[in-house]
């Protein structure tokens, strides 16, 4: 592989996702824009190089088996391998979702996006990462997901999205399954929270602008050699499980 990092980001179209690939671009690194939708995905690679970033796009629907076989396919062939992945792109299932009135079908279809998703294009593209000199993965996750903040007495969490909540305690301790089995490669995975970003996802509610949002996913995605896996993290530090 060439001295330059390859990185590909799910759900990079908009948002977070794209903060994260215009901040690993600015740092030089050859960015595959992961997205399902190809009008977004070809305006968010022109404004990536429009502001000097090596950008192109990746076809990705990560709730779909050949989808995330054909991106690795074309990573492969255009870049000719990856360091880092960054695992963003994640669904609400609209709500509200209490948990007794919450449809199964939804929690479902959450679920398949945010957890099954982060299996399924983790697994595609592993080839590529461990071959990697130093190769990341970032699993962008919730405090929400949080059981520990759940269950604090004092601490108001808001809403109780629960097919949306569940998705992201479920990727935390996907994240950490991934860690145990990876120990022994040079491989480092950890999960990280954004805070509370205004982003369509939730209306546009959130106090963090989406360039806030990003600066864990950098940091976590460019992480020294002697970095943490297995953790989940905030711009303030340790997120407890």
């Amino acid at each position: 592989m060439s001295e330059q990092k390859i990185a590909l980001v799910t759900g990079a179209n908009k948002g977070i996702g794209y903060e994260i690939a215009a901040g690993l671009g600015s740092l030089g690194w050859r960015i595959g824009v992961g997205a399902r939708d190809r009008r977004r995905r070809d305006t968010a690679v022109e404004k990536l190089r429009a502001a000097g970033a090596d950008a192109f796009g990746v076809p990705l629907d990560v709730a779909d088996d050949a989808s995330a076989s054909a991106a690795a396919e074309l990573i492969a062939d255009r870049a000719g391998g990856l360091d880092v992945l960054v695992n963003n792109a994640a669904i609400t299932g609209g709500m509200p979702q209490t948990p007794t009135t919450v449809d199964p079908a939804t929690v479902r279809t959450v679920v398949e996006t945010n957890v099954i998703g982060v299996v399924r294009v983790t697994n595609a593209m592993l080839p590529m990462l461990r071959r990697s000199a130093s190769p990341r993965i970032v699993n962008m996750s919730s405090s929400v997901g949080s059981l520990t903040l759940q269950t604090t007495p004092g601490i108001d969490m808001g809403p109780v999205p629960a097919a949306y909540l569940a998705s992201k305690t479920f990727l935390n301790a996907l994240t950490v399954q991934y860690a145990r089995e990876l120990s022994d490669t040079d491989i480092l995975i950890n999960a990280g929270c954004p805070g509370f970003t205004a982003t369509d996802l939730n209306g546009f509610q959130g106090t963090r602008t989406p360039h806030q949002g990003a600066a864990v996913a950098i940091r976590l995605a460019t992480l020294p050699d002697d970095g943490p896996s297995g953790g989940f993290f905030d711009d303030g530090g340790t997120v407890p499980w």
